[in-house]
């Protein structure tokens, strides 16, 4: 049995942003998702009581509104990120890539300790469960190009304009 199958959720909510709304659900250690609809890699149902007043939620909520307003103060929300142990240092390697910023599929992979696993690098960071927060839209190609994003290129595209990488 997996990590991920294990995995319990105490509450989940929705937040609108100007991208479409998110699933946001919180463990008992942290924020553990946190996808737009029909995002790739979506678990579906997530298996909790909606409860919009859980302080992570709440948190998560008032940062996402704090970002979207081009401020740089940190969500501030513990993360409980599950996955393989390559896929958690891939997202622990997101996590250092600061606003404004872009880093290379291939940047990452050394990061994470696998220079040579571009391919299986680009699949953890699909798999980000917890997208904005753990910033997989700031990887690109190594050409520059914009390459992949489970909740769309267009999605991709608007992150890195908000954050001025892009004009």
């Amino acid at each position: 049995m997996s990590e991920i199958s294990t995995l319990t959720y105490v509450a989940q909510s929705r937040i609108d942003t100007p991208l479409g709304p998110l699933a946001a659900v919180a463990t008992a250690r942290g924020l553990a998702g946190l996808w737009f609809d029909a995002q790739s890699h979506h678990p579906g149902m997530l298996g909790a009581p909606r409860n919009d007043e859980h302080p992570w939620l709440q948190a998560t909520a008032r940062g996402l509104a704090a970002y979207w307003r081009g401020e740089e103060a940190p969500f501030g929300v513990p993360l409980d990120l599950h996955g393989t142990a390559f896929q958690r240092a891939v997202w622990q390697a997101l996590l250092r890539i600061g606003r404004g910023h872009t880093c290379t599929y291939g940047e990452i992979a050394a990061q994470a300790g696998s220079p040579a696993a571009v391919r299986a690098t680009g699949a953890a960071i699909g798999r980000n469960p917890v997208s904005i927060i753990v910033p997989c839209h700031r990887v690109i190609g190594r050409d520059g190009s914009l390459t992949g994003y489970a909740g769309g290129l267009e999605r991709k595209l608007a992150l890195l304009q908000l954050e001025g990488v892009l004009k």
